[in-house]
């Protein structure tokens, strides 16, 4: 799977970076940044609750 971001809509709330850390990142010039495109099965399903959690729906997830 392969974290798909519409910076558009992005308005680095940091939900994302709350759900998996080890996936996304808020940074000090206040844009999320992410850390593994492709996480493995094991960050799964706190990537898919960053997804669900997004309030501005700009994350989802897309089969490679």
């Amino acid at each position: 799977m392969r974290i798909v971001v519409d910076y558009d809509r992005c308005d680095s709330h940091g939900v994302c970076a709350d759900s998996a850390p080890e996936v996304f990142e808020i940074r000090d010039d206040d844009f999320m940044y992410v850390l593994v495109e492709q996480p493995p099965a094991a960050q799964l399903p706190q990537v898919e609750t960053a997804v669900r959690g997004c309030p501005k729906l700009a994350l989802s997830l897309r089969e490679e």
